[in-house]
């Protein structure tokens, strides 16, 4: 299940790595098939899940209310990513900004690239071990009004540049 029974992302940072842990093994829908839960939405070779979001910031974008909601995302995102490092070792860091200013010749970034450099400049990434599969690990925003997101996503090795 991508939520808790009130429909929200993983509260802990424990259920938080138990729902990678799960999506890890999901398979990919086929074809051109794609699914949206809300908090996950998958199409081929790629699942992208919000693990946890900030509140948003239509009525105030002020500093004081702005910035502890990135530290709260921040804080999560550190011990998510010190919990995937003890298990997989360091992470490598793929720069998303290139994919954004992709020229028609190069074509459409692979998802979920193509849905994160939208919403990140930068992600964490460590190949699973055993499989093909790498998961990545983001902070991002689609606009400054949104809520600020925690993402994890899964990728097929191909899709992962470099």
């Amino acid at each position: 299940m991508d939520t808790d029974s009130t429909g929200n992302p993983p509260a802990t940072t424990a259920d938080r790595l138990a729902r990678i842990d799960d999506v890890l093994t999901l398979p990919f829908p086929e074809g051109e098939e794609s699914e949206d839960s809300g908090a996950r939405s998958s199409g081929p070779g790629h699942h992208l899940l919000i693990l946890r979001a900030s509140q948003d910031f239509w009525d105030d974008r002020s500093p004081e209310v702005v910035e502890p909601a990135e530290q709260e995302i921040e804080v999560e995102f550190s011990a998510l990513a010190t919990a995937l490092s003890e298990r997989w070792g360091e992470p490598e860091t793929v720069d998303l900004w290139p994919f954004l200013e992709r020229d028609d010749d190069a074509g459409a970034a692979p998802e979920p690239i193509g849905q994160l450099c939208n919403l990140a400049g930068s992600m964490q990434v460590w190949r699973v071990p055993g499989g093909t599969r790498w998961l990545g690990l983001a902070v991002g925003q689609a606009d400054p009004e949104f809520p600020i997101w925690l993402l994890a996503a899964v990728g097929e090795s191909a899709t992962l540049p470099g």
